[in-house]
């Protein structure tokens, strides 16, 4: 039998005692991290010790650059497979550097480029980082422009959501999606009595949601589908023949213009709005 060793209390435990007993309930507690709190696992000798954020913490770094950040936002984006955070025996999920990283690297995508998550997705996939900057247009030999599309028109993933679904993913009013359905912004798939809506309208539905904080109602709203309708015909017109070929080479070329015009088209708006926003704060 192993001696005891320290002075032992009135209780009759000894100092080692007291302490194994504060670690084993230190130890409990671990499997549910606090709010914000940095955890890590134990690092090799004289290596640094690689730390991971909960989710709410990940949320706090990043508000001062995106403030309508938010763990719902973060957790729809883990269910469309663009982030995998880790996750402790509990449950909890672990972001690493590199995933607040990657997470920040589709934010200013969204932000900044207006991508779809399937855009987004590709990119990530192809390497894209969170110290690239994207160029608008490169000049190439003949003087034209080969601009990186922004807008996909292939075939989506095919996924559908329900309303339910997308009123819990988009945080948007029933109300709103009926307007927005009323002024034909989107339109919806009928299966079984039961309104699907595709990942572009969801997108739709998610960026509406955040113009009527604003008091932006479905009526404000028939201003952009008439533009994009406008701007739809005239690449249509443009690029007809071409769309229209039974050749699959020539077919697959005028897609690709396609979405080389879309996203010349999408700067220019980009361009001229910035202009007049900063004749009115001037």
């Amino acid at each position: 039998m192993a001696t005891r060793t320290g002075d032992t209390s009135a209780g009759g435990a000894t100092g080692a005692e007291r302490a194994s007993a504060r670690a084993g309930s230190a130890t409990a507690r671990a499997g549910a991290p606090q709010a914000g709190l940095i955890v890590g696992t134990a690092p090799a000798e004289g290596a640094a010790r690689p730390k991971s954020l909960t989710i709410g913490a990940v949320c706090k770094a990043l508000a001062q650059e995106f403030p309508d950040i938010s763990i719902s936002k973060i957790r729809y984006l883990e269910d469309q497979k663009l982030l995998a955070p880790r996750r402790t025996p509990g449950g909890y999920r672990l972001y690493t550097q590199g995933d607040v990283a990657r997470l920040r690297t589709i934010l200013r995508m969204q932000r900044d480029e207006f991508l779809p998550l399937r855009v987004i997705r590709q990119e990530l996939a192809a390497g894209r980082g969170p110290n690239a900057t994207p160029e608008p247009g490169r000049v190439v030999r003949d003087g034209a422009r080969v601009w990186r599309p922004s807008v996909s028109v292939r075939a989506a993933t095919g996924a559908l959501y329900s309303l339910d679904d997308v009123l819990e993913e988009t945080k948007a009013d029933a109300g709103l999606v009926h307007e927005l359905e009323e002024y034909g912004v989107v339109k919806g798939e009928l299966r079984s009595g039961v309104r699907y809506f595709d990942e572009t309208e969801q997108e739709i539905i998610a960026a509406v949601a955040e113009l009527a904080r604003y008091g932006v109602g479905g009526r404000n709203l028939r201003v952009f589908r008439s533009s994009a309708d406008r701007e739809a015909n005239l690449l249509q017109q443009i690029l007809a023949p071409a769309l229209r070929s039974r050749n699959p080479e020539r077919r697959k070329e005028a897609i690709e213009a396609l979405e080389n015009l879309a996203a010349v088209a999408t700067h220019l708006k980009y361009l001229l709005l910035v202009r007049d926003l900063r004749k009115i704060v001037r």
